[in-house]
């Protein structure tokens, strides 16, 4: 008599097989209206950053102190959505227009790590921005959901105590409002915003009435 002697193989060990985490960037604003220093600086940091994408994120309401007027979230969101439409690497995200109310970045940054724990966010401000992050509402939490990366800018510090990636693109002294000013003039946008934007602002007859 003998015993069937059951034979285990024998079990490679395990490699690591984690996956790198996507990495996006996000530009947030009023957008009001979008323009191409917004484009170049969204395609310029995400390039430079070797992001895999950058998310244009509307605000519906500033959170600012001094409450800023702007239109109806359906003309920014229509506007850049004309504006981005040829362009894969970018994209919009509404999540703060569906949200309504004030558009706080850390409640958007809670929302967005939660869905996504396998991507690594990048929030994208302007070297003028940087001074007022103490003031961004609980950015002692803000700091720990997301990454800040600063757009360098000729007569800003880029010192701050929080942590902050500095990235060079070129300047380009641009505002929408600006734009708002020169439509209500009757004054040409060519070539300060895309061509579908200045046409979608001319059909809705937008800016014309601005204070």
């Amino acid at each position: 008599m003998y015993q069937d002697v059951l034979t285990i193989p024998k079990v490679k060990p395990m490699t690591d097989t984690t996956m790198p985490k996507k990495q996006v960037g996000l530009l947030g604003g009023n957008f009001n209206p979008i323009h191409h220093a917004h484009l170049m600086i969204a395609e310029q940091v995400g390039q430079k950053m070797g992001f895999d994408e950058v998310h244009l994120l509307p605000s519906y309401l500033p959170p600012h102190v001094d409450e800023k007027k702007t239109i109806d979230s359906k003309h920014r969101l229509a506007m850049v959505q004309r504006a981005i439409e040829d362009n894969s690497f970018l994209s919009v995200d509404t999540r703060e227009l569906t949200r309504k109310g004030k558009s706080f970045t850390v409640d958007t940054m809670l929302e967005m790590t939660a869905e996504n724990p396998d991507t690594e966010y990048y929030f994208i401000i302007g070297g003028d921005e940087v001074a007022y992050l103490p003031k961004w509402h609980r950015i002692d939490e803000l700091v720990r959901l997301v990454n800040f990366v600063g757009v360098k800018r000729a007569g800003y510090a880029t010192e701050s105590s929080y942590p902050i990636i500095w990235v060079d693109v070129p300047e380009i002294q641009l505002s929408s409002s600006y734009i708002r000013q020169q439509v209500k003039q009757g004054c040409s946008i060519r070539y300060l915003v895309p061509d579908r934007v200045r046409e979608y602002i001319t059909e809705e007859g937008l800016y014309l009435n601005e204070l």
